[in-house]
């Protein structure tokens, strides 16, 4: 009787091994694609803000997703990037290879190449410099604003993208590129090939200039992207204005995209001697904050430039300064994200973007989809960029008239 009982039991045993097997398969019995998959959704599924994955069953989607044939990557990749799109969140998004590596280059604040600002005219669809870096290999090479690039290495820029012109142009410091130049300022001028030895080049996310076009000193301060390297830049630009005797600032924050939360946070200490510079929410609600104690760089009065194209961290700068009556706002009502992303690297180079956190001003306002409201709103039509901070930028003229108005409270109480 004992042995029957104990045949039984051990058959039930089995059958529930063999049962179970059928519900959690091996992960060796995954392949390549569908692992890389699942890392995604995984990821996802750690770190999202979004508990309730915008009101959807997550596993179900992961095994719907894992019974699909994928072929090859890219049939993984267009699988992951149907996933995130269910979450409805345009910022939590797959990053290809070539997307990663040059987000990680606009963020890390330097790469190796030759140094230029490229783009598409849009008349003649030929790959046109903006400009050279200052002190780049391109500058030195003699190339100038308008010149076309018609080959790199003997290949044809017509039959590349953007991104596969740039990418052959970066390369390890002390290589060669050949380069075959178009003048644009001398269309009968016979094309000219130029071999560049590329280098190091610090994208300097700063820009300063001293106006000396009223009865004060005006240091006028333009960050384009919160780069690993923008805070050293900021410090090193305001430094200098204050030895040429600037006495009163205007930060320059429009059409910046944002970047790294970190630098924004470091330059808001910058400007800011104490009080709360941001608090972050995770998807736990739990409440964190970045504050300042630091030592500032400058106490004199200061304006901040927003517009539409503000966003992300220059959201976080702008709504620092102005919650702790450290600036006043000048200009539009910006983008209004809200929300923080961290980035995660995938096995095959590729990585992920997902919204983790989102983050509320000083005063406990959530701008996401909202935007920040300046203190002064002054619309104005685009203007070109070499008329940023001239006679014909609206915004420009009145944040000099206000940061050098007498009755400017800031002022007082800074």
């Amino acid at each position: 009787m004992v042995k029957k009982v104990f045949s039984f039991a051990l058959l039930v045993f089995f059958c529930f091994i063999f049962s179970f097997g059928w519900y959690i398969p091996d992960a060796n019995a995954f392949t390549e694609e569908q692992k890389l998959l699942l890392q995604s959704w995984r990821i996802v599924n750690q770190s999202y803000l979004d508990e309730t994955f915008n009101h959807q069953n997550w596993w179900k989607l992961r095994e719907k997703y894992v019974k699909k044939s994928l072929r090859d990557r890219e049939e993984t990749y267009t699988a992951i990037e149907e996933m995130l799109a269910s979450l409805d969140d345009p910022f939590t998004r797959l990053l290809r290879p070539e997307q990663y590596r040059s987000l990680q280059v606009n963020t890390s604040g330097q790469l190796s190449g030759v140094g230029l600002q490229i783009n598409i005219n849009p008349t003649t669809k030929l790959i046109e410099v903006i400009a050279p870096l200052a002190g780049s290999p391109a500058e030195s090479a003699g190339i100038e604003p308008k010149d076309s690039i018609l080959e790199i290495d003997g290949v044809d820029t017509k039959t590349i993208t953007l991104d596969e012109a740039a990418a052959r142009m970066r390369g390890k410091i002390g290589t060669k590129v050949s380069l075959r130049i178009q003048s644009g300022r001398d269309k009968a001028a016979k094309p000219r090939t130029l071999n560049i030895v590329r280098d190091r080049i610090s994208l300097n996310p700063v820009y300063t200039a001293l106006d000396t076009s009223t009865n004060q000193k005006v240091g006028y301060v333009r960050l384009n992207q919160f780069s690993a390297n923008a805070a050293q830049e900021i410090a090193h630009g305001v430094s200098d204005l204050e030895s040429q005797g600037a006495s009163a600032y205007i930060l320059d924050l429009r059409n910046n995209p944002g970047g790294l939360l970190q630098a924004g946070v470091e330059i808001a200490r910058m400007w800011l001697e104490d009080g709360t510079i941001v608090y972050t929410v995770n998807r736990q609600g739990a409440l964190g904050s970045f504050d300042s104690t630091s030592e500032i760089l400058t106490s004199d009065p200061l304006v901040v430039l927003v517009n539409q194209g503000t966003a992300s961290a220059s959201e976080i700068l702008a709504g620092a300064l102005q919650d702790n009556e450290r600036a006043l706002l000048v200009g539009e009502k910006t983008f209004g994200k809200g929300l923080i992303q961290s980035l995660f690297e995938l096995p095959d180079g590729a990585g992920l973007a997902v919204t983790v956190a989102k983050y509320e001003t000083p005063n406990h306002t959530d701008i996401n989809k909202l935007g920040i409201m300046p203190d002064d709103v002054v619309s104005q039509q685009p203007i070109t960029y070499a008329q940023i901070a001239t006679d014909v930028d609206l915004q420009y003229q009145e944040a000099l008239k206000l940061v050098t108005s007498k009755n400017n409270m800031l002022a007082e109480a800074g």
